[in-house]
């Protein structure tokens, strides 16, 4: 009667040891026993003959600006300079757009720029104990209370962050938020960093939707998305002032201020 053979020789040179289970190097395809398995144990030497698996990489969108590292799924060109950026790089004054048109005096072009945005509603000042001096104070004492509550990016230096109370869009269950942002930062910046720490939708990004604005709490008028924070409190007439109102609103592609700002404040 045959003799059934079971398992096979491990191919050491010195070893031949039948093993029921053998194992196969990955690398020279020999077969070998438990003690010889390691490929140190057997000398292995040879090449690998498995093919490397390639991986499927999705193509991403690597940002051009300075020494930025972020990639996007999706292309965000900006509409000026038609150059692929990330999202946090996607306004003009984020990426110190070629195309970005610099104002000579930052006293004087702000001017300009507000007086062209809010001419079609222009807010008088009030004389008398309600006027702007009044104005003034009562933003100052406000400002003391929303530095005990304000939210906000936390590696903002001190001397940079300006407070606001921010009335978020209608239909909210909240009324408002103390926030702070940085002086630096464009109006689309400060839009973006409100919608995240508040959970409010942003779909400033997609085309056809309506648009998350942040408006002038006196003329209702959308502020430029592209221009600082700093050059709006500088103006003079009615300037953004920490300790003071905003709105945020989701606006229109075609709107380009509230109708009525006075729902807000009730």
């Amino acid at each position: 009667m045959a003799e059934l053979e079971v398992g096979q020789h491990c191919e050491q040179q010195h070893c031949r040891q039948l093993d029921f289970l053998p194992f196969v190097c990955d690398r020279c395809s020999g077969i070998y026993c438990l003690e010889h398995r390691s490929k140190d144990a057997h000398d292995c030497s040879e090449v690998c003959l498995r093919k490397p698996v390639k991986s499927e990489r999705t193509s991403s969108y690597k940002c051009t600006y300075k020494s930025c590292k972020a990639k996007e799924l999706l292309p965000v060109i900006c509409s000026h300079c038609e150059k692929h950026f990330c999202l946090g790089h996607r306004h003009q004054s984020d990426h110190e757009c070629e195309k970005q048109e610099m104002p000579k005096s930052r006293l004087v072009v702000p001017q300009q720029v507000f007086n062209e945005t809010v001419a079609t509603n222009p807010v008088p000042l009030k004389k008398g104990r309600k006027g702007a001096r009044n104005n003034a104070t009562a933003a100052k004492v406000a400002l003391m209370k929303m530095k005990l509550h304000a939210v906000g990016d936390r590696s903002i230096p001190q001397s940079e962050r300006v407070f606001f109370q921010v009335f978020l869009p209608k239909g909210k269950k909240e009324k408002s938020r103390p926030m702070f942002f940085c002086s630096k930062w464009s109006i689309g910046k400060m839009v973006d960093n409100a919608a995240s720490l508040l959970n409010l939708r942003n779909d400033n990004n997609i085309l056809a939707s309506k648009k998350l604005r942040l408006c002038h709490s006196e003329s209702g008028s959308a502020l430029p998305m592209n221009q600082t924070l700093e050059l709006w409190i500088a103006n003079t007439d009615c300037p953004l002032v920490s300790g003071g109102t905003i709105i945020l609103e989701y606006l229109d592609n075609d709107c380009v201020k509230l109708e009525s700002t006075n729902s807000y404040m009730e």
